[in-house]
């Protein structure tokens, strides 16, 4: 029975992402062709949200794939490419989100909160044991106990 599971755990291990690239979408370039690679490895596919257009084989990554090789071949920069998406689509188009005054919370939010849960932590733990040292024991007095004696039997 383990037998069976040891070429299953190496397919899982050296499996590599699909590529979703067609023949007919390849630049003759190759220098071009790596260039648009890239690129798309970095851009969302807006129907699938969690792949890349190169990974994806929805229409609308496969038309995204076509476009970025249409900017690449006519000489567009990267950065104009991504600039162009992003005006069309908005930052979500891309995976990894710039720092901007828009993403900030994006990028700072979690680190913050997790500093601040650190910070909220210590203090309770912090208060807790000075609360401890410092509260006198409850130990009664004869006269309370008397008195608590005396509201017990008069009850009964």
């Amino acid at each position: 029975m383990k037998l069976f599971l040891i070429p299953l755990f190496l397919m899982m291990l050296f499996a590599t992402s699909a590529e979703a690239v067609e023949p007919d979408e390849l630049l003759e370039d190759s220098r071009l062709e790596a260039r648009a690679r890239a690129l798309s490895v970095d851009i969302r596919c807006l129907v699938c949200q969690n792949q890349s257009i190169d990974d994806s084989d929805s229409d609308l990554a496969k038309d995204l794939r076509k476009l970025v090789r249409k900017k690449v071949k006519e000489g567009a920069s990267d950065e104009d490419i991504r600039n162009y998406l992003v005006t069309r689509y908005g930052e979500f188009v891309l995976l990894h989100p710039r720092i901007t005054s828009d993403t900030y919370i994006l990028w700072f939010g979690p680190i913050v909160i997790l500093l601040a849960g650190i910070i909220g932590i210590f203090t309770f733990f912090l208060r807790h044991s000075k609360n401890n040292s410092i509260q006198p024991s409850l130990v009664l007095s004869e006269d309370e106990e008397k008195r608590i004696s005396e509201l017990i039997n008069n009850r009964g």
